[in-house]
């Protein structure tokens, strides 16, 4: 009888063992918000501002290692205030974001707690100014048709449900002209249901 059980104990150690160095892969959809902020050199400061963002989610990996690419569509909004006289600048983005990111997980019984990192590539669709003249001049219809940064995060899953905390930092310039040298900095919250 015990060596049944021996013989059970180590199938089902087996199993447990295989199904985490074994491939899996997971869709879902995500949603949240963005705090959007400038990076710039001298001449402008920038404030946060609130955006938000929808999209699809992946997740392949095997080994407690993962690659979870993402594709959504970002609102994104930033203040530009002008350090001479004060003067507050709106700029809205709409952009199309690709996280290509690398992470590890831990965690058992359907709850795990993630961490994962990587670059992010954005489309930007539209841009929207609301520049005064002392900005206007340095920004208006300058800004680039696309953008690299890099994100650094970690998320809990529970079961279906996933929630997410992310910064991204900008790694290319926005504007076209170089000066004054200017890169989009922001912080995500968001929240996922996994529907593979």
């Amino acid at each position: 009888m015990k060596s049944i059980y021996l013989f059970f104990a180590c199938m089902f150690v087996g199993f447990c063992a295989s199904a985490q160095i074994l491939p899996t892969f997971q869709l879902g959809v995500k949603a949240g918000a963005n705090f959007s902020k400038f990076d710039t050199e001298n001449t402008f400061s920038s404030d946060n501002r609130t955006g938000f963002y929808g999209g699809l989610w992946a997740r392949v990996g095997g080994a407690g290692v993962f690659f979870q690419p993402e594709l959504y569509v970002s609102g994104k909004k930033t203040n530009l205030i002008s350090d001479a006289n004060g003067q507050v600048n709106q700029v809205r983005f709409t952009s199309l974001d690709v996280p290509l990111l690398i992470g590890t997980k831990f965690g058992a019984a359907g709850v795990g707690l993630r961490i994962n990192t990587g670059p992010m590539f954005s489309l930007i669709l539209d841009d929207q100014q609301s520049l005064g003249q002392a900005t206007g001049n340095v920004f208006s219809g300058n800004f680039k048709d696309q953008a690299i940064s890099w994100q650094f995060g970690a998320g809990l899953d529970i079961k279906k449900l996933s929630i997410d905390a992310r910064y991204e930092l900008g790694l290319s310039k926005l504007n076209k002209d170089g000066y004054p040298p200017t890169k989009l900095n922001l912080f995500t919250i968001g929240i996922g249901y996994r529907i593979l």
